[in-house]
């Protein structure tokens, strides 16, 4: 297999004058218009906090399995708690992997559109209450790193610096808690499958020396190895949608670690308000040129309404959840 060597971007360039700050907005555009993915430090997140999380994660996963059942996200009509190993889909084939999924904190919202219905409290496990706390602290953290990579990528596109701060009302966003176990198989497993993330940003946190994602470049599946003190960082379909493709949301996965070996890992995703939509952004002609167009998947259509593109992912990739509380939207077109 090739291997891929994500350039590797400084976010504190950002500060460090307007030569370094512009360099750091010409190498952000092009690697997510060439690849999609980069590796990103200088966030500012300590080794300290990123310690106390993964201590948290694992802490988590090695509680007794009555623990984490008692907040199984089959008990959430927002797809929100924990999914036991084998709970999640990618184009219908089994995850292997066991997860907390932890979006904003809000009360439950009555009627509106299907995607409101993403809306609602998390779940908490009472057997373990700092998770709360060391997540928040987390997402307080990378909501920062997320705003200033946004603020950037509308400078380096021709937009005003406001662009997406205007057009992103309250942020939807979700943290994954994930935990891949290993497997006894003689050939590499799906820990998750081949997709593009629905939205627009994601900043994973993978533990150090645990290897596992891939990305497709060319054709190939070549490895995207972790790096010590950095995030990796790709986009998704709706900031390919709102570049008409100028950026590229690209297909990736992990492969499950051979036993006895396990790998931890942890997604912030960074989106609009579920009722936003993101317009085009009027490219310079430059890079208006080099614009491939939004891909065209009849099997997977891209929604500009991020709440539409968001559903769909959820309605997917957990059909447990979605039989028990949304059987209506089953099969239909959200």
């Amino acid at each position: 297999m090739a291997a891929l060597n994500l350039p590797i971007l400084d976010l504190s360039q950002l500060d460090a004058g307007d030569e370094a700050a512009a360099r750091f907005r010409d190498e952000l555009r092009a690697a997510t218009h060439d690849v999609g993915f980069f590796y990103l430090t200088g966030t500012g997140v300590t080794p300290e906090l990123e310690a106390r999380l993964h201590r948290a994660a694992k802490d988590f996963f090695a509680l007794p399995e009555a623990d984490k059942l008692s907040i199984e996200n089959v008990k959430s009509p927002h797809f929100r708690g924990y999914t036991r190993i084998g709970g999640e889909r990618t184009q219908g084939k089994v995850d292997w992997r066991e997860q907390i999924d932890i979006g904003p904190e809000r009360e439950a919202v009555e009627g509106g559109a299907a995607y409101t219905r993403l809306i609602g409290p998390n779940l908490w496990p009472t057997a373990q209450p700092e998770l709360r706390e060391i997540v928040t602290e987390w997402h307080a953290h990378l909501s920062g790193v997320a705003r200033r990579l946004l603020r950037a990528w509308a400078l380096a596109l021709g937009a005003d610096e406001s662009y997406f701060e205007v057009n992103f009302g309250d942020p939807s966003t979700l943290i994954k808690i994930v935990r891949y176990p290993g497997t006894h198989e003689p050939e590499p497993q799906q820990g998750v499958g081949a997709h593009k993330d629905s939205g627009v940003l994601t900043l994973l946190w993978v533990e150090p020396g645990k290897g596992g994602l891939q990305v497709e470049r060319d054709g190939e599946w070549v490895d995207a190895p972790p790096v010590d003190g950095a995030f990796v960082v790709n986009i998704g379909e709706l900031l390919e949608y709102a570049t008409d493709g100028y950026l590229k949301a690209t297909n990736h996965r992990v492969v499950s670690p051979k036993a006895p070996d396990e790998r931890i890992s942890i997604p912030f995703f960074f989106n609009p308000a579920l009722d936003k939509r993101l317009p085009l952004i009027e490219l310079p002609a430059e890079l208006a040129a080099q614009a491939r167009g939004v891909t065209r998947d009849p099997a997977n259509p891209i929604h500009a309404l991020y709440g539409e593109n968001a559903l769909k992912s959820r309605l997917r990739a957990h059909p447990d959840v979605a039989a028990i509380h949304h059987s209506d939207l089953v099969g239909a077109t959200v």
